[in-house]
């Protein structure tokens, strides 16, 4: 239906009278437009569904930092919104603005060994602690401090 309010068309060359003609027998001289209208759309929704992904991951990734069966960051860590934080590590705050570079966080997370030898930080992704998806979690969440 928006193909056809959307589809320039001439009814005078076609002869015909569009008032009287119902709207299932109206057909487009111009069927390029479809794709280019469906592709439109396809991005409005990715644009509109992107906010929303990202918040959940960034969900997902406090669920994993605040548990303590698995990210385990509240033992060394003091989290806003957490419990019972540690304070052997720093406090993690305004991480956007210390790690600009998201990667730099997934390195820190993945083996922190690889930046600073002498760290107490276990190597999360090397120890096959958590996946590189929960990983990419925990930095959307961590970004959001």
């Amino acid at each position: 239906m928006a193909f056809l309010l959307l589809t320039p068309y001439n009814s005078k060359a076609a002869g015909m009278n569009l008032r009287k003609m119902p709207l299932t027998e109206i057909r487009s001289t111009n069927p390029v437009r479809v794709p280019a209208l469906a592709l439109a759309f396809a991005i409005g929704a990715a644009l509109l569904t992107g906010p929303a992904r990202a918040q959940s991951a960034a969900s997902e990734g406090q669920k994993l930092a605040f548990d303590r069966g698995k990210g385990n960051c509240l033992t060394c860590h003091v989290i806003k919104g957490g419990d019972l934080p540690g304070s052997i590590g720093p406090e993690l705050a305004d991480i956007k603005r210390k790690y600009p570079d998201r990667k730099d966080l997934v390195a820190i997370l993945n083996d922190e060994t690889r930046r600073n030898p002498q760290t107490v930080m276990p190597p999360f992704g090397r120890n096959r602690i958590l996946t590189e998806q929960e990983i990419d979690a925990i930095v959307d969440f961590l970004q959001t401090l």
